[in-house]
């Protein structure tokens, strides 16, 4: 399977978050986000996507979008974020690289590395310094957790990202089985570009 890569960035982004929100749905179901997704609820919020700084990177095969990743500058998003990093950069500088989703058969074919080498080159465009991302923190003897998970640390590592020593946000969601809503930590991690 060959993927190609569109970004869309600002207003642009409008074609594809119908399709992004339901990717975001299917894909953060599994370990370790267990997300219980709303459709109306994700619509909303992706029209984020459509600032003008933002950018949403698809992955195609042939027309189908069977990944994504989004990203804008720190200070255009929600202010937990800017919160959980402040003191850690100057906040300006600072570009965020939100979700990232792929549908499991496309995943081992270089996604991961694209999503970023166009999120880090739209940051630079934009003349910010440092790109950020946060990853959900879940226990290591949590009862969801498959036996086979091997986390992302060595690729995030690899491509230059680095923990922040205190820098957690916090954030609530629905996890599958549960009658609520509940509160994650979510772990920064930044590099310099």
């Amino acid at each position: 399977m060959s993927l190609a890569f569109r970004s869309y960035v600002g207003a642009d982004a409008g074609a594809v978050l119908d399709r992004l929100a339901r990717l975001r749905i299917a894909v953060f179901r599994d370990w370790p986000y267990l997300y219980d997704g709303d459709l109306t609820y994700e619509r909303r919020y992706l029209d984020l996507y459509t600032a003008p700084r933002a950018i949403v990177v698809g992955a195609f095969d042939g027309d189908v979008m069977v990944g994504a990743a989004t990203g804008m500058p720190l200070t255009d998003h929600d202010q937990e974020f800017t919160t959980a990093l402040a003191g850690s950069a100057p906040l300006d500088r600072i570009f965020y690289c939100a979700e990232s989703v792929l549908l499991p058969d496309y995943r081992g074919q270089g996604a991961g590395h694209a999503f970023f080498d166009l999120r880090e080159t739209h940051a630079g465009s934009l003349g910010l310094t440092r790109s950020a991302f946060c990853a959900v923190q879940r226990p290591t003897d949590h009862p969801a957790r498959p036996a086979d998970y091997q986390p992302l640390d060595a690729f995030w590592r690899k491509r230059g990202y680095q923990p922040v020593e205190g820098a957690i946000a916090h954030f609530a969601w629905k996890d599958l089985g549960t009658a609520g809503e509940t509160e994650k930590p979510l772990q920064f991690w930044m590099k310099r570009l």
